[in-house]
């Protein structure tokens, strides 16, 4: 029998977390930022899914960088969650940051702000830096190191067909390879979260 991960979240997070969920629904999926077929299960299989990522953030930790923030899977969910942290969404098509702003405003995240520009083009410092569905790992990787401090850390969603990924992710030697390896196991599925740990 398969186990449930058990996440918990402070009552007003989890209000506002629903409030976005039914603005992806209601706006994000139209737009083309979520697929059509996810529209009755955006709280499952996209919120549920982000806060995976909580667990990854240290009490140190300050602010993050979410790349391809798209819809802001994850970097709004996690903006919600952990309202102390700041959150950068990065994102360079209007009418993904369109949203990404309306959602910021309506929620009344005063932790988060949008920035309608490509990873590679970005020169800010992050201790923790997100990523889902932006690109694949050697690819992602590449783009956030040069956005990391010292010790500073990618956040990967791993897809379900990624068989081995710490193997995958120890095989990445460009710009340099990672300093540590780690994975946080989804118990309901095969897809990890990947951390990759720069120098």
């Amino acid at each position: 029998m398969k186990q449930s991960t058990v996440i918990h979240v402070k009552r007003d997070p989890e209000e506002r977390l629903r409030r976005y969920a039914a603005m992806v629904a209601d706006r994000a999926v139209p737009l083309g930022l979520v697929a059509e077929g996810d529209r009755d299960l955006v709280w499952e299989r996209h919120v549920r899914d982000c806060l995976r990522a909580t667990a990854a953030f240290r009490p140190e930790d300050r602010v993050a960088l979410d790349l391809g923030s798209g819809a802001g899977l994850p970097g709004i969910v996690l903006a919600c969650a952990l309202p102390d942290r700041r959150f950068r969404l990065v994102e360079p098509r209007r009418r993904a940051a369109a949203f990404l702003e309306l959602a910021v405003e309506r929620l009344g995240l005063t932790n988060v702000e949008v920035l309608i520009a490509r990873a590679q083009d970005l020169e800010d410092r992050a201790d923790v830096v997100t990523a889902r569905a932006f690109a694949p790992l050697d690819r992602t990787w590449a783009s956030a190191w040069p956005l990391l401090g010292p010790g500073g850390r990618l956040v990967y969603f791993a897809g379900e067909g990624m068989t081995d990924p710490t193997a995958h992710a120890r095989t990445i030697f460009s710009p340099e390879p990672p300093a540590e390896v780690e994975l946080l196991e989804r118990v309901d599925s095969g897809a990890p979260l990947v951390i990759m740990s720069r120098r």
